[in-house]
């Protein structure tokens, strides 16, 4: 009998720890990642077996009409993010699946999220924030769409349920997953913000490459720390837990050795998005042609590094983001549009592949290729200099009449102080007449991007009503305000076709 019982518990024990394995982890091959049922079903599980140090909280709902769902994981026991500012300390927040057939963050997180709560490892000063799946609608659209990409063996779609792609929505919130990710974003307002991505294009020695917000479009004050501090030290931890990176490739020329360009992440993108906040931004970039459990190990060995270094630099990153506030405040002049500065240029050091061409197997035409039995290390140019190519000098204030309503919704959301008229009035102000602009001929994101606006300023006598908006430009997010605000503003409202009625 006590054999039997034996058994039983050792069968028990085994059962128990196995449940706590990921789904990628159960997987024999490595080559699986979890199904959205899965990835909150496992989150469901850990938050009842650690509820003092893991909170599940559901935001909106998204176009899919599933609610999009945060991880917070807080070492003192404190899930109000009102609270955990007066205590100074600082918020991560991460983001997965943003698009799902990039999956290797979703896996990641469920990992590490249960590694730091089985060894309590839970950083002191910082809290965690992990968006479970953002694309949940994408990710019930499971099966195989990145046909040359070196697994998993399924994956959801890259578009949401209205085709929309969601990295490129955060100006314009088209879709609801974008209205609950600023929600989350200017509740729990993180000082750093990671975006989990695969890669595609050329071949390299590399598993991870990395997108920092580039440095002369990020606030001069945290541009400082994340060039000489963060992502140097990102660098080399990571080359330390075996997954050396490279910044992420985009080729000046055909291949990786003519040079790479740094990613301009305009406020269309997450990262974008997040800098008109002031928020320090990466998004990591692994390597589709690597195996997929490389990839997933080396967002994990990501993650928890970057956690460390925060937790290291915690009072000092919350003193930088206060003083890139405060700059902003004051800031006068925004830059709207920025160009490649392709005279000034860095050096690093690449592990790539030699390039060639060969018959295509499906047209027969010669195509690009890379020979991995050919590696090389290499010197090559880094573009990593940007000029602003428009500017605007910020008025003391906007007037916004009340019948714009999606921009007056998304100010709010973004937590931007505005003031209603209490009665008619009318104001001496300057006023744009749009002089020329160009339009897109097919449809990007569901819309008719405009580009190259010339402006005619005027001055004129304006009648508003009582209940319009007035928004002074003396806010920590002047960035967020100036930059949708000005017509000729890459990823302006206006560029975004939300004034196109004035345009009849």
């Amino acid at each position: 009998m006590k054999r039997y019982l034996s058994a039983l518990l050792v069968c028990f024990i085994f059962l128990q720890a196995k449940a706590q394995l990921a789904p990628f982890e159960l997987s024999k091959d490595k080559n699986y990642t979890a199904t959205y049922a899965e990835v909150i079903s496992y989150y469901q599980q850990l938050a009842k077996k650690y509820p003092a140090q893991m909170k599940l909280i559901n935001y909106g709902t998204t176009d899919v009409g599933k609610p999009l769902t945060l991880v917070v994981l807080s070492r003192d026991k404190v899930f109000d993010p009102a609270l955990i500012k007066k205590q100074n300390k600082r918020v991560l927040l991460i983001n997965n699946g943003i698009h799902p057939g990039e999956p290797e963050g979703i896996d990641a997180s469920m990992m590490l999220t249960r590694d730091l709560l089985k060894n309590n490892k839970l950083p002191k000063d910082i809290v965690l924030c992990f968006i479970a799946v953002y694309n949940i609608d994408g990710c019930l659209n499971r099966g195989v769409s990145r046909i040359n990409q070196n697994g998993p063996r399924a994956y959801g779609f890259r578009g949401n349920y209205k085709n929309l792609d969601l990295n490129r929505d955060f100006i314009k919130a088209d879709s609801k997953n974008a209205w609950a990710f600023e929600t989350i974003l200017n509740t729990w307002q993180p000082e750093v913000f990671l975006d989990n991505h695969t890669s595609d294009g050329a071949d390299y020695q590399y598993v991870m490459t990395l997108i920092e917000t580039q440095k002369d479009k990020q606030n001069p004050i945290l541009a400082e720390y994340t060039a000489k501090t963060l992502s140097p030290e990102l660098y080399k931890r990571m080359a330390k837990s075996g997954y050396e990176m490279t910044p992420y490739v985009e080729e000046k020329r055909g291949t990786p050795d003519s040079g790479i360009v740094s990613f301009l992440e305009t406020p269309r993108f997450a990262t974008g998005y997040t800098a008109q906040h002031n928020i320090i931004s990466y998004i990591t970039e692994t390597h589709m042609l690597k195996p997929f459990d490389k990839r997933v190990w080396a967002t994990y060995d990501f993650m928890q590094n970057l956690f460390d270094i925060c937790q290291r630099d915690a009072k000092l990153i919350g003193e930088l983001k206060h003083k890139a506030d405060e700059q902003v405040k004051q800031q006068t002049t925004f830059a709207l549009n920025w160009e490649l500065d392709e005279q000034h240029y860095d050096t690093l050091t690449f592990k790539g592949y030699e390039a060639g061409h060969k018959p295509s197997g499906v047209s027969g035409l010669p195509r690009l290729y890379y020979d991995e039995s050919k590696p090389f290390t290499k010197t090559i140019k880094y573009y990593d200099n940007y000029k602003a190519s428009v500017t605007a000098d910020k008025p003391l204030a906007y007037v916004i009449p009340q019948a714009w309503q999606k921009v007056i919704e998304l100010f709010k959301l973004n937590n931007i102080v505005m003031h209603r008229l209490t009665h008619d009035t009318t104001l001496d102000l300057q006023m744009y007449y749009i002089g020329d602009y160009k339009t897109g001929q097919r449809p990007y994101e569901g819309h008719y991007l405009h580009s190259n606006v010339k402006l005619n300023p005027v001055d004129a006598k304006v009648k508003f009503y009582a209940g319009d908006y007035v928004v002074y430009t003396d806010q920590a997010l002047n960035r967020y305000i100036v930059e949708t605000l000005e017509p000729q503003g890459v990823d302006s409202f206006f560029a975004w076709n939300f004034f196109d009625p004035i345009l009849g």
